[in-house]
Protein backbone atom coordinates (compact mmCIF):
# COMPACT_ATOMS: atom_id res chain seq x y z
CA UNK A 1 0.00 0.00 0.00
CA UNK A 2 1.34 3.40 -0.96
CA UNK A 3 2.14 5.60 2.00
CA UNK A 4 1.05 9.22 1.83
CA UNK A 5 3.34 11.64 3.59
CA UNK A 6 2.04 12.40 7.09
CA UNK A 7 -1.28 10.62 6.86
CA UNK A 8 -1.42 10.72 10.66
CA UNK A 9 -0.60 13.31 13.30
CA UNK A 10 0.58 10.93 16.02
CA UNK A 11 1.17 7.20 16.32
CA UNK A 12 1.74 5.38 19.60
CA UNK A 13 3.61 2.23 18.63
CA UNK A 14 4.00 -1.20 20.26
CA UNK A 15 1.90 -0.39 23.31
CA UNK A 16 -0.66 -2.23 25.39
CA UNK A 17 -4.18 -0.78 25.34
CA UNK A 18 -7.28 -0.86 27.49
CA UNK A 19 -9.97 -1.90 25.03
CA UNK A 20 -13.52 -0.57 24.80
CA UNK A 21 -14.77 -3.69 26.61
CA UNK A 22 -12.17 -3.13 29.35
CA UNK A 23 -9.71 -5.86 28.53
CA UNK A 24 -5.99 -5.59 27.76
CA UNK A 25 -4.43 -6.08 24.34
CA UNK A 26 -0.67 -6.07 23.78
CA UNK A 27 1.51 -5.09 20.80
CA UNK A 28 -0.88 -2.47 19.47
CA UNK A 29 -0.57 0.78 17.54
CA UNK A 30 -2.88 3.75 18.16
CA UNK A 31 -3.20 6.21 15.27
CA UNK A 32 -4.41 9.80 15.77
CA UNK A 33 -5.38 12.38 13.18
CA UNK A 34 -7.44 15.58 13.34
CA UNK A 35 -8.01 15.24 17.11
CA UNK A 36 -9.56 11.78 16.79
CA UNK A 37 -8.56 8.12 16.90
CA UNK A 38 -8.48 6.89 13.30
CA UNK A 39 -7.10 3.39 13.79
CA UNK A 40 -6.18 0.85 16.45
CA UNK A 41 -4.68 -2.51 15.63
CA UNK A 42 -1.85 -4.97 15.75
CA UNK A 43 1.47 -3.16 15.53
CA UNK A 44 2.85 -5.44 12.83
CA UNK A 45 -0.14 -5.10 10.52
CA UNK A 46 -0.36 -1.31 10.88
CA UNK A 47 3.37 -0.56 10.74
CA UNK A 48 3.47 0.22 7.01
CA UNK A 49 0.08 1.90 6.70
CA UNK A 50 0.72 5.21 8.43
CA UNK A 51 3.40 7.84 8.63
CA UNK A 52 2.95 10.42 11.36
CA UNK A 53 4.38 13.80 12.19
CA UNK A 54 5.24 12.42 15.62
CA UNK A 55 5.54 8.95 17.12
CA UNK A 56 5.62 7.63 20.66
CA UNK A 57 7.43 4.46 21.60
CA UNK A 58 4.78 2.66 23.60
CA UNK A 59 6.88 -0.32 24.64
CA UNK A 60 6.32 -1.02 28.32
CA UNK A 61 3.37 1.37 28.43
CA UNK A 62 -0.40 1.01 28.69
CA UNK A 63 -2.59 3.42 26.74
CA UNK A 64 -5.99 3.97 28.30
CA UNK A 65 -8.77 6.56 28.03
CA UNK A 66 -8.08 9.68 30.02
CA UNK A 67 -9.74 9.62 33.42
CA UNK A 68 -12.75 11.90 33.92
CA UNK A 69 -13.22 13.64 37.26
CA UNK A 70 -16.99 13.95 37.31
CA UNK A 71 -17.16 16.20 40.38
CA UNK A 72 -14.46 18.55 41.57
CA UNK A 73 -13.91 22.09 42.87
CA UNK A 74 -11.05 23.77 41.04
CA UNK A 75 -11.58 26.86 43.23
CA UNK A 76 -10.68 24.92 46.39
CA UNK A 77 -7.11 23.93 45.52
CA UNK A 78 -5.80 26.41 48.10
CA UNK A 79 -7.75 24.61 50.85
CA UNK A 80 -5.51 21.55 50.66
CA UNK A 81 -4.90 20.05 54.10
CA UNK A 82 -7.04 22.62 55.94
CA UNK A 83 -10.30 20.83 56.69
CA UNK A 84 -9.09 17.30 57.44
CA UNK A 85 -9.62 16.29 61.10
CA UNK A 86 -11.61 19.47 61.78
CA UNK A 87 -14.77 19.29 63.89
CA UNK A 88 -18.11 20.55 62.50
CA UNK A 89 -19.20 22.82 61.16
CA UNK A 90 -16.46 22.97 58.55
CA UNK A 91 -18.84 24.65 56.11
CA UNK A 92 -19.54 27.69 58.29
CA UNK A 93 -16.17 27.95 60.07
CA UNK A 94 -13.78 27.40 57.18
CA UNK A 95 -15.30 26.86 53.75
CA UNK A 96 -17.73 29.80 53.70
CA UNK A 97 -15.08 32.35 54.87
CA UNK A 98 -12.69 30.86 52.32
CA UNK A 99 -15.06 30.95 49.36
CA UNK A 100 -16.63 34.30 50.20
CA UNK A 101 -13.24 36.05 50.11
CA UNK A 102 -11.99 34.52 46.85
CA UNK A 103 -10.80 37.09 44.34
CA UNK A 104 -10.29 36.63 40.60
CA UNK A 105 -6.57 36.09 41.02
CA UNK A 106 -7.20 33.37 43.63
CA UNK A 107 -9.57 31.48 41.35
CA UNK A 108 -7.12 31.75 38.48
CA UNK A 109 -4.12 30.37 40.35
CA UNK A 110 -6.25 27.72 42.07
CA UNK A 111 -7.67 26.49 38.78
CA UNK A 112 -4.21 26.62 37.19
CA UNK A 113 -2.89 24.40 39.97
CA UNK A 114 -5.89 22.09 39.59
CA UNK A 115 -5.33 21.67 35.87
CA UNK A 116 -1.63 21.02 36.44
CA UNK A 117 -2.37 18.32 39.00
CA UNK A 118 -4.99 16.70 36.79
CA UNK A 119 -2.66 16.49 33.80
CA UNK A 120 0.03 14.87 35.95
CA UNK A 121 -2.39 12.37 37.51
CA UNK A 122 -4.05 11.07 34.35
CA UNK A 123 -7.25 13.15 34.27
CA UNK A 124 -8.10 14.59 30.86
CA UNK A 125 -11.60 15.97 31.56
CA UNK A 126 -13.53 17.20 34.58
CA UNK A 127 -16.83 18.65 35.77
CA UNK A 128 -16.46 21.62 38.11
CA UNK A 129 -19.15 22.06 40.76
CA UNK A 130 -19.08 25.84 40.38
CA UNK A 131 -17.80 28.78 42.35
CA UNK A 132 -17.08 32.49 42.08
CA UNK A 133 -15.24 34.20 39.19
CA UNK A 134 -15.57 31.08 37.04
CA UNK A 135 -14.42 32.89 33.92
CA UNK A 136 -10.92 32.58 35.38
CA UNK A 137 -11.37 28.81 35.68
CA UNK A 138 -12.44 28.75 32.04
CA UNK A 139 -9.24 30.57 31.09
CA UNK A 140 -7.21 27.92 32.92
CA UNK A 141 -8.96 25.11 31.07
CA UNK A 142 -8.28 26.75 27.72
CA UNK A 143 -4.61 27.35 28.53
CA UNK A 144 -4.00 23.88 29.93
CA UNK A 145 -5.49 21.98 27.00
CA UNK A 146 -7.80 19.95 29.23
CA UNK A 147 -11.49 19.36 28.66
CA UNK A 148 -13.81 20.81 31.30
CA UNK A 149 -17.36 21.62 32.33
CA UNK A 150 -17.73 24.82 34.34
CA UNK A 151 -20.63 26.61 35.99
CA UNK A 152 -21.40 29.26 38.58
CA UNK A 153 -22.18 28.63 42.22
CA UNK A 154 -25.93 29.28 42.48
CA UNK A 155 -27.57 30.11 45.81
CA UNK A 156 -30.31 32.44 47.02
CA UNK A 157 -31.12 31.09 50.49
CA UNK A 158 -29.46 30.03 53.77
CA UNK A 159 -28.92 31.75 57.10
CA UNK A 160 -25.29 30.61 57.26
CA UNK A 161 -24.51 31.88 53.76
CA UNK A 162 -23.03 35.41 53.52
CA UNK A 163 -25.01 37.81 51.38
CA UNK A 164 -21.98 38.15 49.09
CA UNK A 165 -22.48 34.51 48.06
CA UNK A 166 -26.25 34.76 47.51
CA UNK A 167 -28.16 36.44 44.70
CA UNK A 168 -31.75 36.61 43.51
CA UNK A 169 -32.91 34.24 40.82
CA UNK A 170 -32.54 36.79 38.01
CA UNK A 171 -28.96 37.68 39.00
CA UNK A 172 -27.98 34.01 39.35
CA UNK A 173 -29.34 33.24 35.90
CA UNK A 174 -27.76 36.34 34.36
CA UNK A 175 -24.33 35.47 35.74
CA UNK A 176 -24.50 31.88 34.51
CA UNK A 177 -25.83 32.98 31.11
CA UNK A 178 -22.94 35.40 30.76
CA UNK A 179 -20.50 32.57 31.46
CA UNK A 180 -22.36 30.40 28.95
CA UNK A 181 -22.33 33.04 26.22
CA UNK A 182 -18.61 33.71 26.62
CA UNK A 183 -17.21 30.20 27.04
CA UNK A 184 -19.62 27.44 25.99
CA UNK A 185 -17.94 25.56 23.15
CA UNK A 186 -14.64 27.43 23.52
CA UNK A 187 -11.36 25.72 22.77
CA UNK A 188 -12.86 23.85 19.82
CA UNK A 189 -15.50 22.39 22.10
CA UNK A 190 -13.24 21.57 25.05
CA UNK A 191 -15.21 23.86 27.39
CA UNK A 192 -18.86 23.31 28.21
CA UNK A 193 -20.90 25.58 30.48
CA UNK A 194 -23.71 24.11 32.56
CA UNK A 195 -26.13 25.56 35.07
CA UNK A 196 -26.07 24.54 38.71
CA UNK A 197 -27.78 24.45 42.06
CA UNK A 198 -25.29 24.53 44.92
CA UNK A 199 -27.67 22.37 46.94
CA UNK A 200 -31.37 21.96 47.61
CA UNK A 201 -31.09 23.67 50.99
CA UNK A 202 -29.51 26.84 49.55
CA UNK A 203 -31.90 27.31 46.62
CA UNK A 204 -35.55 28.37 46.73
CA UNK A 205 -38.15 26.56 44.58
CA UNK A 206 -38.30 29.62 42.31
CA UNK A 207 -34.55 29.55 41.68
CA UNK A 208 -34.56 25.79 41.08
CA UNK A 209 -37.25 26.02 38.43
CA UNK A 210 -35.66 29.01 36.71
CA UNK A 211 -32.24 27.31 36.59
CA UNK A 212 -33.70 24.29 34.83
CA UNK A 213 -35.68 26.51 32.45
CA UNK A 214 -32.55 28.47 31.52
CA UNK A 215 -30.55 25.27 30.99
CA UNK A 216 -33.26 23.84 28.74
CA UNK A 217 -33.33 27.04 26.68
CA UNK A 218 -29.55 26.77 26.23
CA UNK A 219 -29.71 23.01 25.54
CA UNK A 220 -27.21 22.37 28.31
CA UNK A 221 -27.19 20.45 31.59
CA UNK A 222 -27.73 21.05 35.31
CA UNK A 223 -25.80 19.70 38.27
CA UNK A 224 -26.26 19.87 42.03
CA UNK A 225 -24.88 18.43 45.24
CA UNK A 226 -27.49 15.81 46.16
CA UNK A 227 -28.18 13.54 49.15
CA UNK A 228 -24.79 14.23 50.67
CA UNK A 229 -25.71 15.12 54.27
CA UNK A 230 -28.41 13.97 56.69
CA UNK A 231 -29.45 17.59 57.34
CA UNK A 232 -30.19 17.92 53.64
CA UNK A 233 -32.57 14.96 53.84
CA UNK A 234 -34.14 16.33 57.02
CA UNK A 235 -34.64 19.76 55.44
CA UNK A 236 -36.58 18.30 52.52
CA UNK A 237 -38.66 16.00 54.73
CA UNK A 238 -39.53 18.83 57.15
CA UNK A 239 -40.35 21.41 54.49
CA UNK A 240 -41.72 19.35 51.60
CA UNK A 241 -42.56 15.93 53.11
CA UNK A 242 -40.30 14.49 50.40
CA UNK A 243 -36.68 13.43 49.99
CA UNK A 244 -34.40 15.51 47.70
CA UNK A 245 -34.84 13.60 44.44
CA UNK A 246 -38.56 13.21 45.15
CA UNK A 247 -38.76 16.97 45.64
CA UNK A 248 -37.04 17.74 42.33
CA UNK A 249 -39.36 15.31 40.58
CA UNK A 250 -42.38 17.02 42.15
CA UNK A 251 -41.21 20.31 40.62
CA UNK A 252 -41.19 18.67 37.19
CA UNK A 253 -37.56 19.53 36.51
CA UNK A 254 -35.73 16.18 36.50
CA UNK A 255 -34.60 14.88 33.13
CA UNK A 256 -31.77 13.04 31.38
CA UNK A 257 -29.56 16.15 31.55
CA UNK A 258 -29.26 16.25 35.34
CA UNK A 259 -26.21 15.16 37.33
CA UNK A 260 -26.50 14.57 41.08
CA UNK A 261 -23.10 14.81 42.77
CA UNK A 262 -22.42 12.54 45.75
CA UNK A 263 -25.88 10.86 45.87
CA UNK A 264 -24.93 8.84 48.93
CA UNK A 265 -28.09 8.74 51.05
CA UNK A 266 -30.54 7.46 48.44
CA UNK A 267 -33.79 5.65 49.17
CA UNK A 268 -35.03 2.85 46.92
CA UNK A 269 -37.66 5.20 45.51
CA UNK A 270 -35.07 7.86 44.74
CA UNK A 271 -32.98 5.34 42.83
CA UNK A 272 -36.05 4.42 40.82
CA UNK A 273 -36.68 8.12 40.13
CA UNK A 274 -33.11 8.58 38.89
CA UNK A 275 -33.53 5.56 36.64
CA UNK A 276 -36.93 6.73 35.34
CA UNK A 277 -35.54 10.12 34.30
CA UNK A 278 -32.20 8.72 33.08
CA UNK A 279 -30.37 11.19 35.31
CA UNK A 280 -26.74 10.51 36.27
CA UNK A 281 -24.89 10.40 39.60
CA UNK A 282 -21.28 10.69 40.69
CA UNK A 283 -19.58 9.41 43.85
CA UNK A 284 -16.54 10.94 45.55
CA UNK A 285 -15.19 8.00 47.62
CA UNK A 286 -12.66 9.71 49.89
CA UNK A 287 -14.83 12.75 50.62
CA UNK A 288 -17.95 10.59 51.00
CA UNK A 289 -16.33 8.07 53.35
CA UNK A 290 -17.12 10.21 56.41
CA UNK A 291 -20.75 10.66 55.41
CA UNK A 292 -21.84 7.26 54.17
CA UNK A 293 -21.25 4.53 51.60
CA UNK A 294 -23.25 4.92 48.39
CA UNK A 295 -25.48 2.15 47.08
CA UNK A 296 -23.34 1.76 43.99
CA UNK A 297 -23.96 -1.97 43.38
CA UNK A 298 -27.70 -1.32 43.32
CA UNK A 299 -27.32 1.74 41.10
CA UNK A 300 -25.24 -0.18 38.56
CA UNK A 301 -27.63 -3.12 38.68
CA UNK A 302 -30.47 -0.74 37.79
CA UNK A 303 -28.46 0.53 34.82
CA UNK A 304 -27.91 4.02 36.25
CA UNK A 305 -24.87 5.91 35.00
CA UNK A 306 -22.31 6.41 37.77
CA UNK A 307 -19.10 8.43 37.58
CA UNK A 308 -16.26 9.06 40.03
CA UNK A 309 -15.06 12.40 41.37
CA UNK A 310 -12.46 13.77 43.74
CA UNK A 311 -14.54 16.60 45.28
CA UNK A 312 -11.49 18.86 45.00
CA UNK A 313 -8.22 19.21 46.88
CA UNK A 314 -9.99 20.46 50.00
CA UNK A 315 -11.15 16.89 50.63
CA UNK A 316 -8.35 14.91 48.98
CA UNK A 317 -5.95 15.19 46.11
CA UNK A 318 -7.14 15.17 42.51
CA UNK A 319 -5.93 11.64 41.80
CA UNK A 320 -8.69 9.36 40.56
CA UNK A 321 -6.33 6.42 41.01
CA UNK A 322 -6.42 7.16 44.75
CA UNK A 323 -10.21 7.38 44.61
CA UNK A 324 -10.47 4.03 42.84
CA UNK A 325 -8.30 2.27 45.42
CA UNK A 326 -10.30 3.66 48.34
CA UNK A 327 -13.61 3.00 46.63
CA UNK A 328 -12.88 -0.67 46.03
CA UNK A 329 -12.01 -1.20 49.71
CA UNK A 330 -15.00 0.79 51.01
CA UNK A 331 -17.58 -1.01 48.89
CA UNK A 332 -16.03 -4.41 49.54
CA UNK A 333 -16.05 -3.81 53.30
CA UNK A 334 -19.52 -2.25 53.52
CA UNK A 335 -21.48 -4.21 50.92
CA UNK A 336 -19.35 -7.28 50.28
CA UNK A 337 -18.37 -8.45 53.77
CA UNK A 338 -21.91 -8.73 55.25
CA UNK A 339 -23.00 -11.07 52.44
CA UNK A 340 -19.58 -12.63 51.83
CA UNK A 341 -19.21 -11.23 48.30
CA UNK A 342 -15.53 -10.44 47.62
CA UNK A 343 -16.46 -9.21 44.13
CA UNK A 344 -19.03 -6.66 45.29
CA UNK A 345 -17.18 -4.07 43.22
CA UNK A 346 -14.99 -5.63 40.50
CA UNK A 347 -11.99 -3.69 39.21
CA UNK A 348 -13.50 -3.56 35.73
CA UNK A 349 -16.55 -1.72 37.04
CA UNK A 350 -14.45 0.84 38.90
CA UNK A 351 -12.23 1.60 35.90
CA UNK A 352 -15.35 1.92 33.76
CA UNK A 353 -16.81 4.43 36.24
CA UNK A 354 -13.65 6.56 36.09
CA UNK A 355 -13.65 6.60 32.27
CA UNK A 356 -16.88 5.78 30.45
CA UNK A 357 -18.94 6.55 33.57
CA UNK A 358 -17.41 10.01 33.64
CA UNK A 359 -18.12 10.43 29.95
CA UNK A 360 -21.77 9.58 30.60
CA UNK A 361 -21.83 12.08 33.46
CA UNK A 362 -20.62 14.70 30.96
CA UNK A 363 -23.21 13.44 28.44
CA UNK A 364 -20.36 12.78 26.00
CA UNK A 365 -20.11 8.99 25.96
CA UNK A 366 -20.31 9.09 22.14
CA UNK A 367 -17.04 11.08 22.11
CA UNK A 368 -15.12 10.09 25.24
CA UNK A 369 -14.52 7.32 27.77
CA UNK A 370 -13.18 4.49 25.62
CA UNK A 371 -10.47 3.98 23.02
CA UNK A 372 -12.44 3.53 19.81
CA UNK A 373 -12.02 4.66 16.23
CA UNK A 374 -13.93 7.88 15.71
CA UNK A 375 -13.79 9.03 19.32
CA UNK A 376 -11.79 12.00 20.57
CA UNK A 377 -8.10 11.36 21.09
CA UNK A 378 -8.17 11.83 24.88
CA UNK A 379 -5.81 9.32 26.47
CA UNK A 380 -2.98 8.77 28.91
CA UNK A 381 0.06 6.52 28.85
CA UNK A 382 1.13 4.58 31.95
CA UNK A 383 4.60 3.16 32.54
CA UNK A 384 3.69 -0.42 33.49
CA UNK A 385 7.25 -1.73 33.23
CA UNK A 386 7.93 -1.15 36.93
CA UNK A 387 8.48 -3.46 39.91
CA UNK A 388 5.28 -2.37 41.70
CA UNK A 389 3.23 -3.21 38.58
CA UNK A 390 4.95 -6.05 36.74
CA UNK A 391 4.75 -8.97 36.57
CA UNK A 392 1.03 -9.34 37.15
CA UNK A 393 -1.52 -12.09 36.68
CA UNK A 394 -4.23 -9.53 35.91
CA UNK A 395 -3.26 -6.02 34.81
CA UNK A 396 -6.80 -4.69 35.26
CA UNK A 397 -6.68 -5.57 38.96
CA UNK A 398 -3.19 -4.13 39.26
CA UNK A 399 -4.37 -0.81 37.78
CA UNK A 400 -6.59 -0.44 40.84
CA UNK A 401 -4.27 -2.02 43.41
CA UNK A 402 -0.88 -0.56 42.51
CA UNK A 403 -0.84 2.15 39.83
CA UNK A 404 -0.57 5.73 41.08
CA UNK A 405 -0.45 9.19 39.56
CA UNK A 406 3.33 9.22 39.23
CA UNK A 407 3.12 6.31 36.81
CA UNK A 408 1.42 8.52 34.20
CA UNK A 409 4.07 9.45 31.65
CA UNK A 410 2.10 11.16 28.89
CA UNK A 411 -1.24 12.93 28.52
CA UNK A 412 -3.07 13.65 25.25
CA UNK A 413 -6.30 15.63 24.82
CA UNK A 414 -7.95 16.34 21.46
CA UNK A 415 -4.89 14.78 19.87
CA UNK A 416 -2.61 17.39 21.45
CA UNK A 417 0.22 16.30 23.74
CA UNK A 418 -0.19 18.05 27.10
CA UNK A 419 2.49 16.07 28.93
CA UNK A 420 5.41 14.09 27.55
CA UNK A 421 7.68 11.99 29.74
CA UNK A 422 6.23 13.71 32.86
CA UNK A 423 6.98 17.20 31.50
CA UNK A 424 3.85 19.35 31.17
CA UNK A 425 4.10 21.23 27.88
CA UNK A 426 1.13 23.59 28.14
CA UNK A 427 1.71 25.11 31.58
CA UNK A 428 4.61 26.61 33.53
CA UNK A 429 4.77 24.19 36.45
CA UNK A 430 7.39 26.01 38.52
CA UNK A 431 5.65 29.37 38.15
CA UNK A 432 2.28 27.92 39.15
CA UNK A 433 3.70 26.21 42.24
CA UNK A 434 5.49 29.37 43.36
CA UNK A 435 2.46 31.63 42.88
CA UNK A 436 0.19 29.09 44.60
CA UNK A 437 2.24 29.23 47.80
CA UNK A 438 2.01 33.02 47.90
CA UNK A 439 -1.71 32.96 47.14
CA UNK A 440 -2.47 30.42 49.87
CA UNK A 441 -0.69 32.48 52.51
CA UNK A 442 -2.44 35.70 51.51
CA UNK A 443 -5.86 34.06 51.25
CA UNK A 444 -5.54 32.34 54.62
CA UNK A 445 -4.94 35.70 56.30
CA UNK A 446 -7.75 37.41 54.40
CA UNK A 447 -10.29 34.65 55.18
CA UNK A 448 -9.00 34.21 58.74
CA UNK A 449 -8.80 30.44 58.38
Amino acid sequence: MEIREFNADLIIKNCSILTADFNILNDQNVVIKNKAIVDIGNAASLSNMYQARETFDGKGKLVMPGLIDAHTHTCQQLLRGRITDEYPMIWTRIMVPFESTLQEKDVYISSQLSCLEMIKSGTTAFIDAGGRHMHKAAESVLESGLRGVITCSTMDYGKDIPDTMKSGAEENIRRNLDLYNHFHGAGDGRVDVWFSLRSIITCTPDLIQKVFEAANECSTSVQSHMNEYTNEISYCLENFKMRPFEYLESLGVLDQNFLGAHSILLSENEMDIIKAHNSKVVHCPISNSGKGIPKTPSLLQKGIGVGLGTDGAGHSGLSLFDQMKVFKSLVRAFWGVPIFDPAAMPSKNIIEMATLGGAKAMFKEHQLGTLEVGKKADMVLINIDQPHIQPTHHLLNTLIESVNSNDITDCIVDGKILMKNREVLTMDEEKIKYESKLAMKELSIRANI
